[in-house]
């Protein structure tokens, strides 16, 4: 009884710690990037035009366009990118699900054969791939997992897609801008909201990666510091040349 227990503890705690990250990033990941892309994109934008000394009004038009522009091609791109994507997959399962149809033994021997190349006894394989192939529909979602690297019950959504990207991009676009529709009538205080945003955006990114959050957010806090440090020295060398 003992030795039981002993191995019923053992089991316990593999599966109790046996656990791993979601490595995709899952929904996590395209959210904060998108976000985080959208802080950079419009901390710059606006960074740019507030070096060419303009009206604060303008600064925040500019923000604001820049938010709504940013989103919609980051919703248009999306969308198109995962519709194109989920049509080549759709196309290659129909090209799957016609030759399972067609010349079903030798789909059968060929998936006895990835498992016999994977180290089943040839024997088993086959009897494996004989059960596995009664139905075609579970035949065709191996074959799909096996060959393609696909899951034909979880492809991606363009519309999800698209309104997530939206969604993210306009929250980060959004925060630079936030301090003037407050009330604010200089640019520090925009600024610093942004980069507060781009460090929690980078501690959250931590969640996905190895790194730990300080690193992952000062690395993200500098990078988009850079960026908006570099468009307001070029928007001051235009304003200065243009003026």
């Amino acid at each position: 009884m003992a030795i039981i227990e002993t191995e019923a503890t053992l089991h316990e705690a593999h599966r109790d710690n046996h656990t791993h990250r979601d490595v995709n990033g899952g929904w996590l990941r395209p959210a904060v990037f998108g976000a985080m892309d959208g802080l950079v994109s419009n901390l710059a934008l606006m960074t740019g035009v507030a070096g060419g000394a303009v009206s604060h009004q303008t600064i925040v038009l500019s923000g604001l366009a820049g938010l709504a522009a940013g989103a919609f091609s980051m919703a248009a791109g999306e969308y198109t990118s995962v519709a194109s994507q989920r049509e080549l997959v759709e196309a290659e399962l129909d090209v799957e699900r016609r030759e399972l149809r067609k010349h079903p033994k030798d789909e059968e021997a060929e998936l006895a054969a990835l498992y016999a190349s994977r180290g089943v006894e040839p024997g088993l394989a086959r009897e494996v791939a004989r059960q596995l192939s009664r139905d075609p529909e579970q035949a065709l979602e191996i074959h799909a997992r096996e060959e393609l690297g696909i899951d034909p019950g979880d492809l991606p959504s363009p519309a999800v897609a698209a309104v997530s990207s939206f969604g993210s991009f306009a929250l980060g676009a959004l925060l630079p801008v936030l301090p003037y529709l407050l009330g604010a009538s200089s640019l520090w205080p925009a600024v610093l909201v942004a980069l507060l945003g781009l460090f929690l955006c980078g501690a959250v990114v931590a969640k996905v990666t190895a790194r730990s959050w300080w690193y992952s957010g000062l690395r993200q806090l500098a990078l988009g510091g850079a960026a908006a440090g570099v468009t307001y020295a070029l928007g001051s060398l235009f304003g200065t040349a243009v003026g």
